[in-house]
């Protein structure tokens, strides 16, 4: 597939590194020291100017591509480059903005592009996933909810007021442990290597476990990696922003206690009069009095949306000394979720990665409904239904080759199924599979 991508900063970058070996990539921007940082890592063309014009468009080979994705910073270049594509070309065209008013102007047909991206709305439900499963590192579901992916840090003692069902998963051969229903232990991470989950292997402390699962089953596997058995029902967010904002409607929808705390006394008056089901706060939150006055640390757990990665680490480890049991933190350089790791917090979660997660799905194999990305980019999850000629169906999974990847849950006719050895794929099964990234061009050709 031949596709024109506007913007080479760290979105771009992560799309251009997610689709450049199966497709032609041409890259657009102004900046030409973000060009050559790309064409030097990666086999793409590049073009400097500004992609909001037709010249630099048709420059690109516009009139030939099949998708064209504008990803800068700036929502208007990316909606008049969007826009200008739809007259030059019958590219399909995906647009990223950060406004909600244009997210609401495109679903009332007002916007003429294909699909609209917002990393606030993205960044709040892959918070919203993560509250739900607490004890998870990254969550994310298919098929319409019905399937759950979760990777979980296994701790490496059971702590105080833990389940007593964590010793009978953890240390156990997989054949002989207890794991939850509907649910399947999809890769074991111990340092550098992966390891095959086979029936003699086990899960021990301080791996790293991918699971795919039902909802319920995730829940239980949250319920055996956590400190505790409580739910969450109380979240603080610092930071009042577009991002922080966006978190709060999402888990208000979901009847989840809502403070917020921004130190912009405008802004926190603001805010208060569109979420009045939320309490908010004129403060800066690091002020060891208010921690105290307001219980902070008595929160079930908190999200640190501030614009600084400084401050929301800074504001984290000190909730965690007041007490907070867990901890999100959303962080805006890469290099910051290796620091939040080490320093205690429990997730990070970067808005440009999973906006260019839900964007690089596009351009896979059009039977490809749904993707997310794990362990920093190494793995991938697909929604990919079955070709009715695949070699694979009729097959019983326990006579299947091994190829690398595990298929985790099947969708039939609009049922989530999770297969064991004696079950077969059908015809126009929706197949969830998990699949090393190196590998997912061969799992696509041979389905």
């Amino acid at each position: 597939m031949k596709i024109v991508l506007l913007g080479a900063g760290q979105v771009g970058a992560t799309i251009v590194e997610g689709l450049h070996d199966e497709h032609d990539v041409t890259v657009i921007d102004l900046d030409a020291a973000r060009l050559q940082a790309l064409s030097y890592r990666f086999d793409v063309r590049t073009v400097r100017g500004n992609g909001a014009t037709r010249r630099v468009l048709q420059d690109a080979g516009i009139g030939e591509a099949e998708l064209m994705i504008a990803c800068t910073s700036r929502d208007e270049i990316n909606l008049v480059a969007g826009t200008l594509v739809k007259k030059l070309s019958d590219a399909q065209t995906i647009v990223r903005t950060s406004n909600p008013e244009y997210i609401e102007a495109w679903q009332e047909r007002q916007i003429d592009v294909d699909f609209m991206v917002s990393s606030e709305l993205e960044t709040a439900h892959a918070v919203s996933r993560t509250i739900g499963v607490p004890a998870a590192k990254q969550t994310d579901v298919f098929a319409d909810g019905q399937v759950q992916i979760v990777e979980f840090d296994v701790p490496r003692e059971r702590a105080e007021g833990a389940p007593a069902d964590f010793g009978h998963v953890v240390g156990l051969q997989l054949k002989e442990a207890r794991i939850p229903a509907d649910s399947k232990v999809a890769s074991i991470i111990r340092g550098d290597r992966v390891l095959v989950p086979r029936g003699n292997e086990s899960i021990l402390p301080g791996d790293r476990i991918i699971v795919i699962g039902s909802p319920d089953a995730a829940r239980e596997w949250g319920r055996i990696m956590a400190r505790s058995e409580q739910r969450v029902d109380d979240v603080v967010i610092y930071g009042a922003g577009a991002t922080g904002l966006a978190i709060a409607h999402v888990l208000l929808d979901q009847r989840i206690r809502v403070r917020l705390v921004e130190p912009r006394e405008e802004r926190a008056r603001e805010v208060a009069e569109e979420l009045p089901d939320a309490r908010v706060y004129a403060a800066t939150g690091v002020d060891p009095d208010f921690i105290e006055r307001e219980r902070i640390g008595q929160a079930r757990a908190a999200v640190f949306a501030m614009r600084e990665d400084a401050k929301n680490l800074y504001a984290a480890t000190l909730a965690k000394v007041h007490g907070l049991g867990f901890t999100i933190g959303i962080v805006h350089e890469p290099i910051s979720i290796e620091v939040f790791e080490h320093a205690g917090i429990d997730v990070a979660v970067n808005p440009r990665s999973v906006t260019a997660e839900e964007i690089v799905r596009f351009a896979h194999d059009p039977r490809i409904r749904q993707l997310a990305m794990l362990e920093g980019d190494r793995f991938e999850i697909l929604d990919i239904t079955v070709r009715p000629e695949s070699k694979l169906v009729h097959i019983p999974f326990k006579e299947l080759p091994m190829t690398g990847s595990l298929i985790g849950a099947i969708v039939r006719d609009g049922a989530a199924i999770f297969p064991h050895g004696d079950d077969q794929l059908e015809p126009d099964d929706r197949a969830i599979i998990f699949a090393e990234s190196k590998r997912v061009a061969e799992v696509e050709k041979a389905l």
